[in-house]
């Protein structure tokens, strides 16, 4: 069973299971988020040890303060290192961007403030090069998973911070963000 179809199974299962009585705070949600992504590992052949500022949107749906779906868009923005390959300094630069597809569980802890994860699939593409010379253009789609917490600053609008972790073939980038949550 390949990771889309058991994501969707999982979404499935978890939406059968909610009460009638926990979608009393359901609804339409967007949000936005910057941040920092981090890449430490060796992507297309390449060494790097770099960060860059990333940035996201999403929407979706709340089941109540426990369950939701949620679609978005994240940008990596631009990791850049110089690097010595084979005795020259060389300018690599690597770009990825893609859109996610998943669900996040909630657990209030008191009337303004949860903690929630969340999971789901990620389908991006990216570019890699050496002085401005495109080495590949990997694309794929891979897992994603993170937690954080939402703080309502008013009963529409929350502040988000949050740590997810996006796969990239065999690459990992970590994405720590601030953002915003507005309900309908």
């Amino acid at each position: 069973m390949n990771r889309q179809t058991t994501v969707t199974l999982a979404l499935i299962a978890t939406l059968a299971s909610i009460p009638a009585t926990a979608l009393a705070d359901s609804g339409f949600f967007i949000g936005g988020s910057i941040g920092a992504a981090t890449l430490d590992e060796d992507f297309e052949g390449l060494g790097l040890d770099t960060d860059s500022t990333s940035f996201g949107f999403s929407a979706g749906w709340r089941f109540g303060e426990l369950f939701a779906l949620e679609a978005g868009y994240q940008n990596f923005g631009k990791f850049e290192e110089t690097l010595d390959l084979g005795g020259l300094l060389s300018d690599v630069t690597v770009e990825a961007d893609g859109f996610t597809v998943g669900f996040a569980a909630g657990m209030p802890l008191g009337s303004t403030t949860s903690l929630f994860g969340r999971a789901g699939a990620f389908f991006w593409d990216g570019d890699a090069a050496i002085n401005d010379f495109t080495l590949a253009r990997p694309g794929d789609n891979n897992l994603y998973y993170g937690a954080g917490a939402d703080v309502r600053i008013s009963e529409r609008l929350s502040l988000i911070g949050d740590w997810t972790r996006y796969e990239l073939e065999d690459t990992e980038s970590d994405v720590i963000s601030l953002g915003f949550r507005y309900r309908f």
